[in-house]
């Protein structure tokens, strides 16, 4: 049985706040439990809802040096779904109402949290053949295993995979202050280890002292090699390019389940769709206000509302899509001046545009089965869920081909009656809003090929089983 531990900064069910916590908290419940033992660590954090801590059961304290003091490190354990997850509490670190807050704060904190995870492992009597780290918060573990920890019988061997979510997050701050929050020394701190651009960076330890590297998708995993996209780290990622690859998230099946999903009016699958999912439709127009026509072409977004995600070329083509016989449904909080805009839009074309400038996962669900489309225009995106979910509740994508955008939807072809969404290659408005006007025209003069796009997109299995599986082979692969 080879043993796993997956450490990151967040899991569900037990905190959340991106698509990192549903990796960490879906990934192990998919593994071969025949051959894998895999946990989870998280820090115990007070905003972790009541119900959820009350769940944990203490296991043991230990004290820490950290900083010069003796710090307290109190392990709490739970058990959800089958997975162990171990929380390592320490009020002064992991209070507040966020997980993360003040940039230099959660540099101290996470720098505490990977120091206390790995002396809290010989206590709990777990030694993992691997340790899956998670994002710059848990970049420095491949450091400390080649450093303070080498020494120690319990930790030899120990191999680490270090996963990029966002490679735009890297944990930097100057050199000095680094140093000392990490306590390593300065023989770590040059431009081919942990300094860069005279910074230090916590995510490059990860990608420096890793034995292999993953991001989300296998198109990110190649845009990070580039200048656009690789953050100023894309000369050490091409460098690293052979300990590299992309395995693209999946979602949950059972939670994002159009058959079973209690949240929204209608339940359906691949074979009634054409009868039932219009149901979803006619009860989100009347939820939102807006004119009920089961045969209008309603496009849905779900999303934060930032630059990243598009919300730029939204801006631009705005009044030209609400001239186009559609609805056109918004959910998500972000920017003030995309906040802003579709309020407008939904005053100026209230009978065209609902905007719910809020967060609501029945809404969302019930945006996910009751839209024909969904639009996804991401300046960049390393893997993507909402495309995913769109699959899953037929709902076809439409996305601009980047990160695992481009590795999920496969653009419409009505020549070989193939693809399972539509897509744009450039970033440009235009673009989108003639990727947006294509799929219109299919939706309303070839309604057969329309559904064949759905039928081919409800057919694809973006489960959890199918990653799990190319994890799998990673870890058997660098634990031998």
């Amino acid at each position: 049985m080879k043993k796993i531990l997956l450490l990151a900064s967040e899991a569900v069910p037990f905190i959340k706040t991106g698509g990192l916590a549903d990796v960490v908290g879906s990934l192990p419940k998919y593994v071969d439990k025949r051959y894998f033992d895999c946990r989870v660590m998280i820090p115990k954090y007070l905003c972790i809802k009541e119900g959820l801590l009350s769940r944990m059961e203490y296991v043991t304290n230990f004290h820490m040096n950290y900083l010069g003091e003796d710090r307290y490190v109190g392990i709490f354990k739970a058990e959800v779904d089958g997975i162990t997850y171990y929380l390592i509490d320490n009020e002064y670190y992991f209070a507040g109402w966020s997980p993360y807050g003040d940039w230099l704060w959660d540099l101290q904190k996470f720098c505490f949290f990977e120091k206390a995870a790995l002396n809290a492992l010989p206590v709990i009597g777990f030694r993992p053949d691997l340790i899956h780290c998670h994002d710059w918060q848990t970049g420095l573990v491949p450091v400390y295993l080649k450093d303070a920890y080498a020494g120690g019988e319990f930790y030899r061997g120990i191999k680490t995979v270090f996963t990029i979510h966002n490679l735009k997050f890297q944990g930097v701050w100057d050199v000095k202050t680094v140093q000392a929050l990490s306590e390593l020394s300065p023989y770590y701190f040059t431009p081919d280890k942990l300094e860069a651009y005279k910074n230090g960076n916590m995510l490059k330890g990860g990608l420096v002292y890793a034995d292999a590297i993953t991001t989300v998708s296998e198109t990110y995993a190649e845009e990070i090699k580039t200048p656009f996209f690789g953050e100023a780290l894309d000369g050490l990622l091409r460098a690293r390019s052979g300990s590299l690859r992309g395995i693209v998230n999946g979602i949950d099946y059972n939670e994002f389940n159009p058959e079973t999903d209690e949240l929204i009016e209608a339940r359906y699958n691949a074979r009634d769709f054409r009868k039932e999912k219009k149901k979803n439709k006619i009860a989100l127009q009347r939820q939102l206000g807006l004119p009920v026509d089961e045969g209008k072409f309603v496009l849905g977004i779900v999303s934060r509302l930032t630059d990243q995600k598009g919300f730029d070329l939204i801006q631009c083509v705005m009044d030209d899509i609400c001239q186009d016989n559609i609805q056109l449904v918004v959910l998500g909080t972000g920017e003030e001046r995309f906040e802003n805009m579709f309020r407008h839009y939904d005053w100026k074309y209230h009978d065209k545009v609902s905007a719910q400038i809020y967060y609501s996962d029945p809404l969302a669900h019930r945006i996910y089965a009751g839209c024909d489309a969904y639009l996804m225009p991401s300046l960049f995106e390393p893997c993507g869920l909402s495309q995913l979910i769109a699959l899953r509740y037929g709902t076809v994508p439409i996305v601009r081909e980047t990160g695992g955008l481009k590795d999920t939807v496969e653009p419409y072809n009505e020549y070989e009656s193939t693809g399972t969404g539509f897509s744009f290659a450039n970033y440009n408005a235009h673009e989108m809003l003639a990727s947006i006007r294509y799929a219109e025209h299919i939706y309303y003069d070839k309604k057969r090929e329309w559904n064949k796009i759905i039928d081919r997109g409800m057919a694809k299995d973006y489960s959890w089983k199918t990653s799990a599986a190319k994890y799998q082979e990673l870890y058997d692969w660098l634990i031998g």
